[in-house]
């Protein structure tokens, strides 16, 4: 029998695709439904923020960087303030820097959380988004409690954080902990162990450990690899170095692997929450720093390990109370960059999968 040969076809997937997590075009070639090409198109929601922060001074600039990666806030004001901070050599209050990881660390949750749910909708079980949902209002709610603010908090400041929480906040996130593993159980028996979400995602889109480094993957995409790297382990910064967590890492590099490294990572954020609201010390809330911040004249970088990557703020100063130049480096934009090579030779199914796991946040990408 001759092979049957058939033309290629093009498909688009976005901007306004459900699956795509925002607003990504994916111009996908197809042969049968094996994709042999995938062409990533970025600039939907382009908002010019790096030269925006040029024309605005150092406090107002913490406000717009929330809107980057808009489901991680905290990690983009603490990859600013930190850059800020070595510009000027500041000293955090210790009691700041215990704050700052609880309400970073609760960001990750919720992170994780919103990948748990929109996965597993995105592969056909709507159930987990409400239970995914639901845990998020609640860290919600506690953000509201300290910051005012829900989802874009402003909260961080050059030397500290803007003030100090109310004991509210710290009875509600010592009863999320605790109600929290009952909850990951949950989450677990819903969709990790379900043999039609392991058949959609087992051997999806497999990366090994130095194609992920070369192409500058890191994160919980690289942890699935099998390369266990995560700044707050191989390069502490803030307090880091002061609690007691693991680092997940995979085996295959696949699809699973990499949703199954968001879940073990939620448990050990709660972990470092509940070392954090222990230790607690009183104090000072913020540095004694100017309001009108001028960094005398430099250039500094700060990274941090935000639930997507690690994320960093590059900052020249000239003096002035507005930086000169800031440059955000995004795990977003990079990760949408390998998805040509992890899709090839997928199926346009596994597409869907493997778009998801990589939890893409076009707010950053577009920055």
């Amino acid at each position: 029998m001759p092979k049957l040969k058939t033309e290629e076809i093009q498909v688009n997937f976005g901007p306004q695709h459900p699956s795509m997590h925002g607003v990504l075009y994916l111009k996908v070639t197809l042969d049968g439904e094996v994709i042999t090409a995938a062409d990533p198109v970025i600039g939907y929601l382009h908002r010019s923020m790096e030269k925006i922060f040029e024309n605005r001074t150092y406090a107002q600039c913490i406000a717009i960087i929330d809107r980057a990666d808009y489901m991680s806030a905290y990690f983009n004001e603490m990859a600013f303030v930190s850059a800020v901070e070595k510009l000027m050599e500041v000293d955090v209050p210790l009691r700041a820097e215990y704050l700052r990881v609880i309400l970073m660390e609760l960001n990750r949750i919720q992170n994780h959380a919103l990948l748990y749910g929109t996965l597993g909708m995105d592969l056909g079980a709507v159930t987990p988004v409400f239970y995914g949902q639901r845990e998020r209002e609640k860290i919600f709610d506690l953000f509201e409690l300290a910051a005012g603010y829900r989802m874009h908090p402003n909260y961080f400041r050059v030397g500290g954080v803007k003030e100090d929480v109310p004991e509210e906040f710290l009875t509600g996130t010592a009863k999320f902990c605790d109600n929290f593993a009952g909850w990951l159980e949950e989450y677990n028996t819903l969709l990790t162990g379900n043999e039609i979400f392991r058949v959609r995602t087992r051997g999806v889109g497999k990366i090994d450990p130095t194609w992920a480094i070369n192409a500058g993957i890191t994160g919980p995409l690289l942890r699935a690899s099998g390369f266990k790297w995560d700044l707050r382990k191989n390069d502490p910064y803030s307090i880091y170095d002061q609690f007691d967590f693991e680092v997940p890492v995979g085996t295959q590099g696949d699809a699973f692997d990499a949703f199954w490294i968001r879940m073990a990572e939620m448990e050990q954020s709660l972990r470092i929450v509940k070392q954090a609201l222990s230790k607690l010390p009183d104090g000072p809330i913020k540095a004694k720093v100017p309001l009108n911040v001028r960094p005398p004249k430099g250039e500094a970088y700060a990274r941090i390990e935000s639930p997507r990557g690690e994320s960093a703020v590059y900052i020249v100063s000239d003096g002035s109370n507005k930086p000169y130049r800031v440059k955000v480096r995004a795990p977003s934009f990079l990760h949408i960059g390998c998805l040509p090579d992890m899709l090839r030779g997928q199926l346009v199914a596994d597409a869907i999968a493997l778009v998801g796991v990589v939890d893409i946040v076009m707010g950053e990408v577009d920055r």
